[in-house]
């Protein structure tokens, strides 16, 4: 019987340290609220402006998780491209912060497929990828990072 074919194939190994196009956001008041109205957060120091000032930062800034799905489309759909069906379950989030967002900045996200395994379990053969997403301002400087782990299933 002959070996089973591996699933990280020439076009996945292409992809490894591929740094793709940056994703670009303005970061405008109506973003923050409309996100916070959206994941139902109701913390004043996203949205109003007495209680921000009054805050350790001075000023309104954005919630810790925000602007986190920016990076990650376009490997999602980099990875979708790669070939099999367009089906991938998250295998978890990590997220690094280092400074809040602020009303007026400009981030910028890049993104890497940094690593990719090929595991076994109960259902099969399976892909671990693993993307790392940076978001930096227009000082360059970081302000989040972010881990993401995706899982692709042979089918």
């Amino acid at each position: 019987m002959a070996p089973e074919e591996s699933l990280i194939t020439k076009a996945w190994r292409d992809l490894l340290e591929y740094e793709f196009p940056p994703t670009v956001l303005e970061v405008e008041r109506g973003n923050i609220r409309r996100w916070t109205e959206a994941v139902g957060d109701s913390n004043p120091l996203w949205n109003d402006d007495e209680y921000a000032r009054k805050s350790r930062y001075g000023k309104i800034v954005a919630p810790l998780t925000f602007l986190i799905d920016r990076g990650i489309t376009p490997i999602a759909d980099r990875i979708i491209a790669t070939g099999g069906p367009p089906s991938f379950l998250n295998g978890g989030t990590e997220i690094e912060y280092f400074k809040p967002i602020e009303v007026g900045d400009t981030i910028t996200a890049t993104q890497r497929l940094a690593d990719i395994k090929e595991k076994t379990g109960s259902s099969g053969k399976m892909l671990i990828l693993l993307c790392e997403i940076d978001y930096k301002n227009q000082k360059g400087e970081l302000v989040r990072k972010c881990r993401q782990t995706f899982i692709r299933l042979k089918k």
